[in-house]
């Protein structure tokens, strides 16, 4: 669709602080929803980064705190990255040398698809598709570093 630029080292590029703009839709109920925020990639003992997001998520007209963490690994290959819960739990992998990833990540009975972006040294975007009995939305998470 474009031209990526490609990350040579994944947990290189994300270290530091981004801003985070979120927008989610739900394609079956027709909500629209934003989250607004921060994302911190800081060093995990051990190696790695913890990614620890925070901000303000409104929907139907109602804005509350929210917050998510996630670990990201190194990965099985050199630059290459592997995505966990806070828990330890796997999400799904993380490669970014040509600037463009896919991922899925089966969830109970939902699936989740996920499309990773890097526009440019400063930006880059995930899109996430979910799908699944009681689900059926996309959330579009555009990160631009702070700094």
């Amino acid at each position: 669709m474009g031209a990526w630029w490609p990350v040579a080292d994944v947990l290189a590029f994300l270290a530091g602080p981004w801003r985070v703009e979120r927008r989610v839709r739900d394609l079956s109920g027709g909500g629209e929803g934003a989250f607004t925020g921060v994302t911190v990639f800081g060093p995990l003992d051990g190696g790695g980064l913890l990614h620890e997001e925070s901000g303000d998520f409104t929907w139907r007209g109602a804005t509350r705190p929210a917050t998510r963490t996630l670990r990201f690994l190194p990965g099985g290959e050199a630059g290459t990255a592997e995505v966990r819960f806070a828990d330890g739990r796997p999400f799904h992998d993380l490669d970014l040398r040509t600037g463009r990833h896919v991922a899925g990540h089966p969830c109970a009975a939902d699936l989740y698809d996920g499309e990773f972006t890097v526009r440019d040294a400063d930006h880059w975007r995930s899109v996430w598709r979910v799908g699944g009995p009681a689900k059926d939305l996309v959330l579009v998470t555009d990160y631009a570093r702070e700094g």
